[in-house]
C-alpha cells in the first residue's frame, strides 16, 4: 500500500485500526484474529493489515518500531496506540468509546 492509497482509505472510513505486523510475528498471528473480532461487534471501524516490511515508508512515517503496534485512526488522524505488549481489555475501551461517539454523532 502506498501513502495516497492509505489517506483514500481513511477518508473513505471514518474509523479505522491499522494493524502494523510482520509476517514472521507469532503474537501478531495469534492477536489479529480477536483484533478483527473485536471490530465486528463495534460497526463502524474498519479494520487494514499493514505489513511493515512491504509497507516501510507507511510505517516510518507513523514510527512504527515495533510489531504488532494499532493505531486508532478516526478521520485520518491518530487517535490511540498500542504497541507490543497490551491486553484485549485495554483496546476494548478506546474501541467501544469512539464507536460510541461516532454514531451518536452520525444520528
Amino acid at each position: 500500500m502506498t501513502s495516497s492509497e492509505l489517506k483514500a482509505l481513511l477518508a473513505e472510513h471514518p474509523l479505522t485500526l491499522l494493524y502494523f505486523s510482520t509476517p514472521t510475528c507469532n503474537v501478531c498471528k495469534v492477536l489479529r484474529p480477536q483484533v478483527e473480532a473485536l471490530l465486528l461487534e463495534q460497526p463502524p471501524w474498519y479494520f487494514q493489515y499493514m505489513n511493515t516490511e512491504e509497507s516501510m515508508e507507511i510505517a516510518g512515517q507513523h514510527l512504527i518500531f515495533a510489531v504488532p503496534t494499532l493505531l486508532l485512526m478516526a478521520e485520518g488522524r491518530e487517535i490511540a496506540r498500542l504497541s507490543r505488549h497490551f491486553g484485549m481489555h485495554e483496546l476494548e475501551q478506546p474501541i467501544r468509546r469512539y464507536a460510541e461517539l461516532f454514531n451518536q454523532a452520525d444520528s
